[in-house]
């Protein structure tokens, strides 16, 4: 679904992306672990066309995208929910849902995928007239998740799903992350830094130090590894 071949990313002379390689399935749920700073939230935010490349590959079902515009990759199927959910403050959870079906034209589709966000997620239907910026940290990263998948991905990337959320909403959302996957056979790429979470729900990890993929390998691998035990899993 998604290939990222050596790519690299600098701010200014400051290299922050070396030649990072990954893959992600069709179908599955990858996750990319990694200290603050180790250069996730960059990853994510080149790929979804943010940021430039100064080298490198990025290919969505076979197509090369390293070039194209953010909202060409959106049309294409490549959905990033960012950190912090950057949701619409002073518009409605119902006008922050429309917004991500922006540009779609199957009216059709859009009415069944609203239908749909608001069944996965039956707290944006209770307060769909309210401003989304009075929601609660979780709520608006229900909203965030709903806001991308009105968009009809085929790949969903997400950043710090359970960044400031309180432990009880954190396992709701990840439960509906599977959920995603698992109904609609949504391709997901997704950072994190509660590894066991992350490694409990994915397939597959990479993990990424000062801009550099160190491991990958299955999830269970990864779990089971002494360094990222040490490193990431308080041992």
């Amino acid at each position: 679904m998604l290939d990222v071949a050596n790519i690299k990313v600098k701010y200014g002379q400051i290299e922050a992306l070396h030649d990072v390689s990954i893959s992600v399935p069709e179908g599955k749920i990858v996750t990319l672990i990694g200290a603050n700073g180790a250069g996730k939230t960059t990853l994510l935010r080149s790929l979804s066309g943010l940021l430039p490349l100064s080298n490198g590959k990025v290919e969505l079902h076979g197509e090369d995208i390293t070039r194209e515009k953010p909202h060409r990759r959106v049309a294409r199927g490549l959905a990033h929910v960012p950190e912090g959910r950057m949701v619409f403050a002073n518009l409605s959870i119902a006008e922050n849902l429309e917004m991500g079906a922006f540009l779609r034209k199957d009216k059709d589709g859009i009415s069944k995928d609203l239908a749909y966000v608001y069944e996965l997620f039956p707290r944006l239907e209770e307060r769909k007239r309210q401003q989304a910026g009075t929601l609660s940290g979780g709520e608006q990263q229900m909203l965030a998740i709903g806001r991308a998948l009105m968009s009809a991905p085929q790949c969903l990337m997400l950043d710090e799903p359970s960044l400031g959320i309180a432990p009880i909403l954190t396992r709701i959302i990840f439960d509906k992350i599977v959920e995603i996957n698992q109904e609609r056979k949504l391709t997901i790429l997704l950072v994190e830094q509660n590894v066991n979470l992350a490694l409990e729900i994915s397939s597959f990890g990479y993990v990424i130090e000062t801009g550099n993929i160190l491991f990958e390998g299955s999830s269970q691998d990864l779990r089971n590894d002494p360094r990222v035990r040490e490193a990431y899993m308080g041992g």
